[in-house]
């Protein structure tokens, strides 16, 4: 089923619902991209769980009408969808950019979470990325924003994967609106320490929070322990985990449900007296 829900500055967000059963997983894509990069899942997970793959603001089907492109107001898209559909308890699972969306989606809806997924995210939460540096990433951007992107888009994929795949992303994430693209890629790297911030926030309040990551680059595994987050790696694939091995990550991501079940299921045994 495929809906549309209105989020909090007035901009429609389309979304699709697939499936039923708890705890329902909602699936955010990452920086230009959209809820189709998800269909290697929707399908094995809708026959256990209610499946809700969303188009952030600016992305997909969903409104371009938005005057700051801040990780918050993605965060509060993606709890305008968990809301309207009642959702709970609920995983998060967000690729890249969709990281640290959904983490400010749980700030939101503590109540609501079972846990949430990184998809090759979280990596390197001791870094801070100074203004030079985030300057220095945008100015390709700036200067020819399709040119950079199929270049940026082009090394997040290894030797051995798949060309036609590739191709397939290069080409789509270039095809981004750019004020929407360069504006979120800034945000991304301006939201550091807000993700650190609320990493910590969710870790005190026991929220379990797992990254499944590629190992085609370094994963600070120190670092993501000190904010509550437990990192699983996959070897032979780029930053597309979800879509170069759908097998392999499906089953990490299966068991990674089961962990969060199981953790929500003592909670409610424990809230019981049992």
């Amino acid at each position: 089923m495929k809906d549309v829900t209105i989020s909090f500055d007035r901009v429609p967000i389309h979304y699709e619902v697939r499936g039923s059963g708890a705890p329902a997983l909602v699936f955010v894509h990452g920086w230009s991209c959209d809820r189709s990069y998800w269909d290697g899942q929707t399908g094995d997970f809708a026959s256990q769980y209610q499946v809700v793959t969303i188009d952030l603001a600016g992305h997909g089907e969903s409104g371009l009408q938005r005057n700051s492109w801040s990780i918050s107001a993605f965060g509060r898209d993606v709890a305008a969808v968990v809301e309207k559909l009642g959702l709970k308890p609920v995983v998060l699972v967000g690729h890249s950019m969709g990281g640290p969306v959904i983490v400010e989606a749980a700030r939101l809806m503590p109540d609501r979470l079972a846990g949430l997924v990184g998809v090759d995210t979280y990596r390197n939460l001791a870094d801070v990325r100074t203004a030079e540096e985030i300057d220095q990433f945008l100015a390709p951007l700036r200067a020819n924003f399709r040119e950079a992107t199929q270049k940026f888009a082009s090394s997040m994929f290894i030797s051995s994967s798949d060309p036609d795949l590739a191709k397939r992303v290069v080409a789509d994430m270039s095809a981004a609106p750019p004020v929407v693209g360069f504006a979120a890629s800034k945000a991304v790297r301006d939201n550091d320490r807000n993700l650190q911030a609320g990493l910590q926030e969710l870790r005190e309040l026991k929220v379990p929070v797992v990254a499944i990551n590629s190992d085609y680059r370094p994963n600070d595994l120190e670092a993501a322990g000190r904010y509550g987050v437990r990192i699983q790696t996959m070897s032979r694939v780029g930053h597309f985990v979800m879509l170069e091995d759908p097998g392999t990550f499906n089953r990490l991501l299966k068991e990674t449900i089961d962990e969060f079940a199981g953790i929500v299921g003592r909670e409610d045994r424990t809230m019981l007296g049992h």
